[in-house]
């Protein structure tokens, strides 16, 4: 096991908020393994867990010293509280179902020691002993394997919300659902009401080559640290858009508390019957407002650095439009695209790319749609519109994210609203380049390509599966058109 990380003189209300931040760090498939004598207090923290992990407070969570296992669906993942003090044999345990529970979720086990030999070696242990006082606890945590790594980030968390003021008994911290990337999120709420969100974003190791000996990260030029992170949010602020505002940051171990914007995301709006031309109109206008607050030069950081944005280049804009090429393809068909076809596609696109890049530089947020959008009330223009994720913003043509907001991949947006909206846009910035049109509609058809989903395995464009092919034909060949037009 790792080095221990160990907490004294821990009251009851404390133990019930370090189970909100083991909650925090668990994954699908991990096994917590609670030890301590009779009356430690396991099943207090394997309540409030639960409970954590549930995201509610009144969660009825019965002790299984008895049942020996209770089960539990939460929005996370699975999980199933074993007991085992009453077990008399250690392979009952796998008839109560542990490698079941496993691949469900995860596993919370009471009197680990009764299990031997059979459960995971990578697992989580926290032991529970008295502590200096009898109201107190001493609590140790160790992990092994990747679980160690995650008890050490944990400890840095700890530490952080600790050095900040966002700790304590009085203070709550629940788990956000965040993005495909490694980052994570939680918000923190003190007794007082103040509020703020906790994002865990460790430095991301490069992964393998794939090209011209550089990663995909390098290549598309996506943020590897908190950094660029905060000198976006720095400057964006600094323009009067409302980009969270930075509490508290360690730039080192990738851990910043910002300000908390609410919920009244774009998408979740509209799921609720809001207006979704209303919500658009405040989010193409704030491309307005981007557009006339260009960036000036490097960002600066808090700690003396400057974060110089990196061009939107061909090599950015290929490998996003290779991911037709690479997945969609194959999962169509069943084969890889054939070379002369990739070639071709590529060819026609690289001739795109090369008049795309010409246009004049601005902003380019690159995710800047219905999830990265936040409506605030009482707010003036541009700053009623929360912006978030921007981590991988670029330097480049400003069509990029109006592209990426009116045609939005992840709901619909109804075909007079996107009309209606361009011709708002082009008007209110009236100095539009004379090739704008051929650039928006480029950048529409390169979008295409990055989100046509397959919904089957089909084999031919007249397969069941025909709204996805149909989407992967017009996009070979539509870029011809586009290709002569621009």
């Amino acid at each position: 096991m790792n080095n221990p990380v160990v907490f004294n003189n821990v009251t009851e209300p404390d133990l019930l908020r370090l189970a909100e931040h083991v909650a925090f760090a668990l994954s699908p498939g991990d096994v917590l393994a609670l030890e301590g004598d009779l009356g430690a207090g396991k099943t207090t923290f394997a309540r409030a867990l639960i409970r954590a992990l549930s995201a509610d407070t009144l969660t009825e969570v019965p002790s299984p010293t008895f049942t020996l296992v209770q089960s539990y669906e939460t929005a996370r993942f699975d999980v199933a509280h074993f007991d085992l003090y009453r077990l008399t044999d250690p392979s009952e345990l796998l008839e109560l179902g542990l490698d079941l529970a496993l691949k469900r979720g995860i596993a919370v086990i009471e009197w680990p020691s009764r299990a031997a030999d059979l459960l995971p070696p990578e697992r989580l242990t926290l032991t529970l002993s008295d502590g200096a006082t009898p109201e107190t606890r001493s609590v140790m945590i160790e992990g092994t394997g990747s679980c160690a790594k995650r008890m050490t980030r944990l400890a840095d968390i700890h530490r952080f919300l600790h050095q900040h003021g966002w700790a304590g008994s009085d203070t709550h911290l629940s788990y956000l659902q965040g993005d495909a990337s490694p980052r994570r999120y939680a918000r923190v709420v003190k007794a007082s009401g103040a509020r703020a969100i906790l994002m865990d974003s460790p430095q991301q190791p490069d992964g393998a080559a794939i090209r011209d000996g550089l990663p995909y990260s390098r290549i598309a030029h996506l943020a590897e640290d908190v950094r660029p992170f905060v000198a976006v949010a720095h400057a964006l602020s600094a323009a009067g858009f409302s980009a969270p505002e930075i509490f508290a940051h360690d730039l080192d171990h990738g851990l910043l508390l910002i300000e908390d914007l609410g919920d009244a995301v774009f998408g979740a709006e509209v799921l609720r019957g809001g207006d979704q031309q209303a919500l658009w109109t405040r989010g193409v206008a704030t491309l307005v407002a981007l557009r006339r607050n260009r960036p000036n030069g490097p960002l600066p950081l808090p700690d003396g650095s400057a974060r110089t944005l990196p061009a939107l280049d061909q090599g950015t804009l290929q490998i996003e439009t290779e991911l037709l090429l690479d997945w969609y393809w194959p999962a169509l068909r069943g084969t890889p695209v054939p070379p002369d076809a990739s070639d071709s596609f590529l060819s026609i696109w690289n001739t795109v790319f090369t008049r795309v890049l010409e246009s004049p530089k601005g902003w380019v947020l690159r995710d800047y749609h219905s999830p990265n959008l936040i409506a605030l009330a009482g707010r003036p223009p541009p700053r009623d519109v929360g912006i978030i994720d921007f981590q991988d913003a670029l330097s480049g043509p400003e069509a990029y994210d109006l592209v990426s907001l009116l045609q939005d991949a992840r709901l619909d947006v109804p075909a007079a609203i996107e009309s209606a909206l361009l011709e708002r846009y082009i008007a209110d910035v009236r100095g539009c380049e004379a090739s704008f049109d051929a650039i928006n509609s480029a950048l529409r058809m390169q979008r295409s390509a990055r989100s046509a989903t397959p919904r089957s395995s089909a084999s031919s464009p007249d397969s069941p599966n025909a709204t996805a092919s149909a989407t992967i034909w017009r996009t070979f060949h539509a870029s011809g058109g586009i290709s002569r037009a621009i």
